[in-house]
């Protein structure tokens, strides 16, 4: 369709049009090239056949793919190229594939290419609906003009799909997996006409990640202290289990201080060279932890290797262009298109249940890899069923080995077993005795309820201490009242700039032994790695308090009983209504249970009454969601499932290296690099601290939910945005 020029007159490489054919599917953003619709069918229609061959649906991707645009071939559509009006170009291919073929998942998944997988619909919907069946009634422009093309001998002569025997959930996650191959494949064949020849991959195998890993741990294997020779054999059954263990669902059950994260990654990294898998996905809770774990694993395999994708990520800052490195991983985080992919739960399983083709083009590539749930029990109760749902579908029938790794593993077998059929396996031998050999701390319950005044006093008294509360606010409070050297309070009221900053001061002070005492919410919990000598617990779930308790003698250098963990209550303070009945299951077991509350039965007991309180599976907003997955109803799924309720609104701080792009945000300019970029410095509110802020007229509109802090006084970088903060003047818009 191409051919290149390469003289004295054009030294670029320009590609010119050389085809008769006057329909064309794209044109260069400097107006010079036009691609046509049949090379671009061609271009897609084999690299959705490459994508869907994961799954098993080579055929169906190649199909998708070559008729996914023939409604290009209209009039009206060459004509909007040159300006005209917006011409739907989806339903053609859709009806083409509905109508005369009878595939309903190729049509589906053709009909949201560009807007979004719609709903399934009914038979009673019309034309100018939204629904998949009102599009199928729609009236499309004349395309008749591709019957006279190759592309449409090849679809005549398409091998037929083969018959695939799903059934409940099997089939809509199938076809939103194939819907991933052509949107994906879409993407990259207009990109590479647009920009030329892509600078995408250039990642090392997993086979030589494999390699540097070895390296890595090499030095590990001539342990000297008891400590790390419990380590290496955790390691060792991790690297054992990976090289012998087929793919499907595992557990990793390791007591904080084991050293987990190598661990599974070492699991993850022998059994995809094993298995001649693609990658590893590393999902993470929160954002707050997402760049420890990710320098950690860029550390031994290479910042090249690993790419980091959440919605706190930057691009890049400054004003140079990113480099070649850069811009592969800025590319990368679209389709996950590298070898080690770090990311948050939230983006995970909000991917996996969008409908949009921004989010969804990655999901492809999950197939045939392994996926590791760090802290898996953080995922929320109330959304237990559809992430179970999901994880079960990536295991039975899209090649994915996926490990729940946590210090306090839920008791989720039995949701695994019933509802879907999938059994998990243990990696490691002998979980009970890691939990009595790892037991580095005592637990200790305060009999009254403190004051907060009281709790800074006991904080006030030793040189280096770690409190967790459960309210924001709460931190900011008994912050004020420690003593002002060495003292910190980390929340979400901080931005994530400030947040990383104040940790690497945290570690610094601890490894100097220099005074530390930090204030937090539970964001510290799950896998921050801080290592303090005694640590206070605001009374919550017990898997809180566990975690928490992770942070206390993380390293073993001292013993049990110098270690202490203290759970206590604050006077008239309520547990926040999310925490109450995880409150209330753990003071059950606190005082039912003969074992010690950091046993693996007193965390097992603890889970099953969690689950039989909170009655998992049978929510009315449960039932009414898995219905709505079985109907085919994508685009209610994708509004109705949000890990993070979003209630939220995002305050940006005008600071001083940002002011240029808080700038062109007052001004509209909308990019998603410059949100990127603003993210690091931007906190997130619900809306009933949102209005206070509005009611002083701080508050600079910039967006649906978005605003630019106007004063920055009600900012302190040291503790966080101050809600309640008395000044005697304000700003007056």
């Amino acid at each position: 369709m191409y051919y290149e020029i390469n003289n004295d007159k054009n030294k670029t490489g320009e590609k010119y049009k050389m085809n008769e054919s006057q329909f064309y599917a794209h044109i260069s953003e400097d107006g010079t090239r036009k691609q046509t619709i049949e090379s671009h069918l061609l271009g897609t229609a084999e690299k959705a056949a490459k994508f869907a061959a994961e799954i098993g649906e080579e055929n169906r991707g190649y199909l998708a793919g070559l008729i996914h645009d023939v409604g290009k071939y209209s009039k009206a559509f060459q004509k909007r190229l040159e300006g005209g009006a917006k011409v739907d170009h989806s339903s053609a291919g859709a009806q083409l594939a509905f109508k005369h073929l009878r595939e309903a998942l190729v049509a589906m998944v053709i009909s949201g290419h560009h807007g979004g997988i719609p709903d399934f619909g009914s038979r009673n919907d019309v034309a100018g609906d939204g629904t998949f069946i009102g599009r199928m009634k729609k009236e499309v422009e004349d395309y008749t003009a591709w019957e006279s093309e190759e592309v449409f001998q090849l679809w005549q002569q398409r091998e037929q799909p083969s018959s695939q025997h799903l059934n409940g959930v099997d089939l809509p996650f199938r076809l939103r997996m194939l819907y991933s191959c052509l949107v994906d494949a879409d993407y990259l064949d207009t990109e590479e006409f647009m920009k030329g020849q892509v600078d995408r991959g250039q990642h090392e195998t997993v086979g030589e990640l494999h390699k540097k890993l070895e390296t890595y741990i090499a030095p590990w294997w001539d342990a000297k202290t008891e400590l790390n020779k419990k380590r290496c054999e955790i390691l060792r059954q991790c690297i054992d289990a990976g090289k012998e263990r087929d793919r499907g669902l595992y557990t990793l059950t390791v007591p904080t201080g084991g050293g987990k994260t190598v661990s599974s990654l070492a699991f993850a990294l022998n059994h995809a060279k094993q298995h001649e898998m693609k990658r590893v996905i590393y999902v993470i809770p929160y954002t707050s932890i997402i760049d420890q774990t990710a320098q950690v694993f860029q550390g031994i395999l290479g910042q090249e290797n690993v790419v980091e994708h959440h919605s706190g990520l930057n691009d890049w800052l400054g004003e140079d262009e990113p480099t070649p490195e850069q811009a592969r991983k800025i590319l990368a985080t679209e389709n996950w298109d590298a070898p080690i992919i770090v990311t948050t739960a939230v983006q995970f399983f909000e991917s996996l249940f969008s409908n949009k083709p921004s989010r969804c083009r990655k999901l492809h590539n999950i197939a045939n890899s392994v996926v590791i749930f760090d802290e898996a029990q953080t995922l929320p109760m109330d959304y237990l069923r559809p992430c179970v749902m999901a994880i079960s579908e990536l295991v039975k029938n899209h090649g994915v080995t996926a490990v729940l790794c946590t210090a306090t593993q839920p008791a989720l077998q039995p949701l695994f077993e019933k509802e879907y059929g999938v059994r998990s396996e243990e990696i490691c031998h002998n979980p009970d005795d890691l939990y009595n050999f790892f037991k580095r701390t005592t637990f200790v319950q305060a009999k009254e309820d403190w004051s907060e005044e009281y709790l800074a006093e006991q904080l006030n008294q030793v040189p280096q201490a770690l409190c967790v509360v459960n309210r924001r606010a709460t931190a900011q409070r008994v912050y004020e009242l420690l003593e002002e050297e060495g003292s910190y309070c980390l929340t979400t009221l901080l931005c994530p700039a400030d947040r990383k900053r104040l940790l690497e001061e945290i570690r610094t002070r601890l490894k100097n032994k220099q005074s530390c005492r930090v204030v937090s919410t539970s964001l510290i919990e799950a896998g921050v790695d801080l290592d303090f000598p005694a640590v206070w617990r605001e009374h919550a779930g017990l898997d809180s308090v566990l975690q928490a308790a992770g942070r206390c003698n993380r390293e073993g250098k001292r013993t049990a009983d110098q270690s202490v963990v203290t759970v206590f209550t604050l006077e008239g303070q309520v547990i926040p209504k999310s925490m109450e009945q995880n409150a209330q299951a753990a003071e059950a077991v606190w005082w039912g249970s003969d074992s010690e509350i950091d046993s693996l039965g007193s965390i097992s007991m603890y889970f099953k009454r969690l689950m039989s309180q909170k009655n998992a599976g049978e929510s009315e907003w449960e039932t009414r969601f898995m219905k709505q997955v079985k109907e085919f109803a994508y685009k209610k799924v994708a509004e109705d499932f949000h890990l993070i309720e979003d209630n939220q609104y995002t305050i940006y701080l005008p600071v001083e290296e940002m002011e240029e792009q808080i700038a062109k945000l007052k001004k509209g300019e909308v990019s998603r690099t410059l949100y990127r970029q603003l993210a690091q410095f931007a906190v997130s509110i619900p809306v009933s601290d949102c209005r206070k802020l509005e009611e002083l007229h701080l508050l600079y509109p910039v967006g649906e939910r978005a605003y630019v802090l106007e004063d920055m006084r009600y900012y302190n970088p040291q503790k966080g945005l101050e809600l309640n903060k008395q000044l005697d003047t304000a700003i007056i818009l």
